[in-house]
C-alpha cells in the first residue's frame, strides 16, 4: 500500500464520496451537477487530459466519463485511467448517447462498471451512481477492517510491516533517512494484575490515543506491534530529530493522570528504542527493526521511562 492509503484510514469511511464528472458538454454537466449535487462532492472537467490528471491528484470515487469527446474520447481516457495505478481502481461509469452493442460491448470489456444513457433519467442516475458508491464504500470499510487493530484503532502489525517495506524500498530509492521507534508500555502486566484487564485496555487505548496525537506529520505512522507494545515509523527522519519525537511521546505519556486506586499508579510510563538508518548504505531491513528492539531492551533494563538509540547511533 501507498499514498493511496497513507495515514489512518477512518476518517476517509465518515466522508461525502466524490464524482468526477467528464464531458465536452457544459449542459450535461450541470445537469448531472443537478442532479448529484446534493449528495455527492462533485468535480468536473471538459478535456480528456485534463481529466486524468486531475483523477490522479483528486482520486475520486467515481468517474462519470462521456464516450464522445474532442482530441481524446472516453474510452482513450478510460485505458489510461486503468494504466495508472493510482487509477487503477477507480470505477467509471459511461455517459453517452450511443445505445448500440458494439458500443456497451466496448466499454464493458475496458472495465467500465456500467452505463448511464442520454437524455438523462435523474431517477436511474441517481440509482447507478449510488450503487456504485456502496460497493465502493462496503470495499472501503473492509479494507479498513483488516489493516486496523480492533483495540486501539491504530494500523495493525501486518500493515505496518506492509508500509515499513514501502518506506524502506522508496528511502532506498531515494538514499534517505528511515528511522523506527519501539514502544513498550512499561509495568503493564502488574498493571493489568492490579486492576484487571478491561483497565488494563483502556490504558492501553489512552496510551495510543496520546502517542498518536504527538506524531505530528501527516507521514509518520503508528501501528500495534503486539500486546503492549507500539511501533511508529519516521520517513525521512534522523537520530536526533527521531529522538526529539521519542522525548515528546515519553513525556505526554508520562504527564497524563490514570484513575487509578494506589497513588503511585497515577502514572503510567513507555520505554522506547530508537534506529535510524539509511537503507542504501545499511541494506538490511530485518536488522534494522531488531537493532530498534534490541534498544528498547537497553531502556527496559536501565530503568525504563527512557529512550535509547541503538548502538552507533548518537
Amino acid at each position: 500500500m501507498d499514498n493511496r492509503m497513507m495515514g489512518q484510514v477512518m476518517p476517509e469511511l465518515a466522508k461525502k464520496n466524490t464524482v468526477m464528472i467528464v464531458d465536452d458538454d457544459v449542459l450535461n454537466i450541470a445537469a448531472l451537477t443537478q442532479i448529484l449535487g446534493s449528495d455527492y462532492t462533485l468535480y468536473a472537467e471538459k478535456d480528456g487530459a485534463r481529466a486524468i490528471e486531475q483523477a490522479k491528484e483528486l482520486l475520486p470515487d467515481l468517474i462519470l466519463l462521456d464516450i464522445i469527446m474532442p482530441g481524446m474520447d472516453g474510452f482513450e481516457v478510460m485505458s489510461r485511467l486503468k494504466d495508472m495505478y493510482e487509477t487503477d481502481d477507480i470505477p467509471i461509469v459511461f455517459i453517452t448517447g450511443l445505445s448500440d452493442v458494439i458500443t456497451e460491448e466496448k466499454g464493458l470489456a475496458l472495465g467500465a462498471a456500467d452505463y448511464i444513457y442520454k437524455p438523462f433519467s435523474p431517477a436511474i442516475v441517481k440509482l447507478r451512481v449510488r450503487n456504485q458508491l456502496q460497493i465502493v464504500n462496503q470495499m472501503r470499510l473492509i479494507n479498513f477492517l483488516s489493516i486496523t487493530d480492533a483495540l486501539t484503532g491504530l494500523f495493525n502489525r501486518r500493515y505496518f510491516n506492509t508500509r515499513l517495506n514501502y518506506e524502506w524500498q522508496r528511502a532506498l530509492r531515494d538514499k534517505g533517512l528511515l528511522s523506527i521507534l519501539m514502544i513498550d508500555i512499561d509495568n503493564f502486566k502488574n498493571y493489568n494484575d492490579t486492576y484487571g484487564h478491561l483497565q488494563g485496555d483502556a490504558v492501553l487505548k489512552t496510551i495510543a490515543n496520546i502517542i498518536k496525537r504527538n506524531l505530528l506529520r501527516s507521514n509518520d505512522m503508528l501501528a500495534r506491534w503486539g500486546g503492549e507494545e507500539l511501533a511508529a515509523l519516521l520517513p525521512g527522519t534522523n537520530s536526533f530529530g527521531a529522538y526529539v519525537v521519542a522525548e515528546r511521546l515519553r513525556t505526554a505519556v508520562k504527564a497524563h493522570i490514570f484513575p487509578c486506586i494506589r497513588p503511585e499508579d497515577m502514572h503510567v510510563t513507555v520505554s522506547i528504542g530508537i534506529n535510524c538508518v539509511t537503507p542504501y548504505e545499511y541494506g538490511c531491513l530485518r536488522h534494522f527493526v531488531d537493532e530498534a528492539d534490541r534498544a528498547l531492551y537497553r531502556a527496559k533494563k536501565a530503568g525504563k521511562d527512557r529512550v535509547e538509540m541503538a548502538e552507533g547511533l548518537s
